[in-house]
């Protein structure tokens, strides 16, 4: 009886082998993909778009396997209907917004925070406006049509005394990075604006000559910032921008990363575990704030993301 040459086997065993490779490799590359989540952030040349480059940069720098795609959106306003509407996974929001649409029922929860917004006005130094009465008469750029900080700059009027769309002469913009330019160049008298990073101050700051802040009249500031209200009074530092020697009050909100109903609660903890790894400061003038610690006394635990509750949890911060 002929033995069948062992050579006639070969091609046979190396196509199965190579077909296992194959199937391994295949396998190896899908398991290699890393999760992706989209993050809806505002108009270019604002502090939301800055803020989402640094927030992904330090996701993926601390959990490779996490992709945080931003894309562009009109701000707060039209975040708040992408997420309702499942078309994005995350948003930034500002805290005119996300309070009232997280008090309302449709499953939106908090996955992060970002950092407090205080509200101000700024003129270049040279400016003779000093305070928000001076406004009168003047024109204002107040930001971009569906921004929260746009929100808060007409109640920081409205509080002080005057009404937004008759004392003033109002500018909305397409783009929140427009409005530094129309002060410089003397197409508007004032800008406003939130947050200490924020892209229009530091372009302000950095004109000839600086730029000067101010926030609402007292009076205003009081009637803001009430009990419960979204609104808080805050204070910003001296020396938070170029010659700035004294602190100045105002009133201000919190800025939120909220999450879209249904968000998966697994993939919400581990980019709150990275972004509690990842070094944020280095990243963004005001990364230190969002470090998910920061949410105890900012929301309610129920509207926590369940992901986000669970590392609060295990870490030992109390949300109530």
């Amino acid at each position: 009886m002929k033995r069948r040459p062992l050579a006639a086997a070969g091609p046979t065993r190396r196509a199965g082998l190579l077909a296992a490779l194959g199937l391994v490799l295949v396998r190896s590359t899908y398991a290699a993909e890393p999760t992706r989540v989209v993050l809806a952030t505002a108009t270019p040349g604002g502090g939301f778009p800055a803020f989402g480059d640094a927030f992904a940069a330090a996701i993926r720098a601390a959990d490779p396997e996490l992709a945080i795609e931003t894309c562009a959106s009109g701000g707060s306003a039209e975040n708040i209907g992408l997420l309702r509407a499942g078309r994005v996974d995350l948003a930034l929001v500002q805290g005119e917004y996300a309070y009232p649409a997280l008090a309302e029922p449709g499953g939106l929860t908090v996955l992060a925070p970002m950092y407090p917004s205080p509200g101000l006005f700024a003129v270049p130094a040279a400016s003779p406006i000093r305070a928000v009465e001076d406004l009168r008469g003047r024109t204002v750029v107040l930001g971009t049509h569906k921004s929260g900080l746009t929100v808060m700059g007409r109640s920081a009027l409205q509080a002080s005394g005057l009404d937004p769309e008759r004392d003033i002469r109002p500018i909305l913009l397409d783009q929140a990075g427009d409005g530094p330019p129309m002060v410089r160049d003397g197409h508007a008298d004032a800008l406003w604006g939130g947050g200490l990073g924020w892209p229009g101050f530091l372009a302000m700051a950095q004109v000839p000559g600086g730029a000067r802040f101010f926030g609402p009249s007292e009076a205003g500031i009081a009637r803001l910032a009430q009990p419960g209200a979204a609104l808080q009074r805050l204070i910003v530092p001296p020396g938070s921008f170029p010659g700035q020697s004294a602190a100045i009050e105002t009133v201000g909100s919190w800025s939120l990363v909220l999450a879209r109903p249904g968000f998966e609660a697994d993939t919400a903890y581990r980019i709150v575990r990275a972004l509690a790894r990842a070094d944020m400061v280095a990243r963004h003038p005001q990364g230190a704030d969002s470090h998910p610690k920061n949410l105890s006394g900012l929301v309610p635990a129920t509207q926590l993301n369940p992901g986000t509750r669970r590392y609060l949890g295990e870490t030992g911060v109390v949300v109530r």
